[in-house]
């Protein structure tokens, strides 16, 4: 039933989205890739931050965290919200706003994924970052830009 539902769904918004694709247009899938470490926290650790502007902010460079089953795929956006914060050390605070952009994918069985999209803010920031993060594919791990790493025991 929810294959069923789920294939609805992603026809509707094959059907009606702006970002609409028949073919994988995200750059920065790595198959290779490893889950980050966790800490204490239950945080992943998060070393780099990210040298291309595109990197999280577009949806052809989304994050990839598609690294457990999409069940319990939410748990990792998480553990990677929870290692970042503001260019100053500022908290963040997130919430989805929408899923977008469909693409093919063998990740799952209806054959098609959804990004999500999260808007990020701190305190002293004029305008909510948009996050675009995937939750089937794998990639290396890293800050967007305009962000910092949280200070996390490992």
């Amino acid at each position: 039933m929810k294959k069923q539902l789920f294939a609805g769904l992603m026809a509707l918004a094959l059907a009606t989205t702006s970002c609409v694709s028949t073919r994988n247009t995200i750059q920065n899938i790595d198959d290779t890739a490893l889950m980050p470490a966790l800490s204490k926290e239950k945080t992943f650790i998060i070393t780099e931050i990210s040298k291309d502007k595109k990197y999280g902010y577009d949806q052809d460079y989304p994050v990839n965290l598609g690294f457990l089953p999409l069940a319990t795929g939410e748990i990792n956006v998480q553990r990677y919200f929870g290692a970042l914060a503001g260019p100053k050390g500022e908290k963040l605070t997130y919430t989805k706003i929408e899923s977008c952009c469909p693409f093919p994918t063998k990740k799952f069985d209806a054959g098609a994924g959804l990004l999500d999209v999260y808007e990020v803010t701190w305190e002293g920031l004029n305008e909510p970052k948009r996050i675009y993060i995937n939750l089937y594919e794998k990639g290396k791990v890293i800050a967007p830009q305009g962000f910092t790493i949280r200070t996390i025991t490992p």
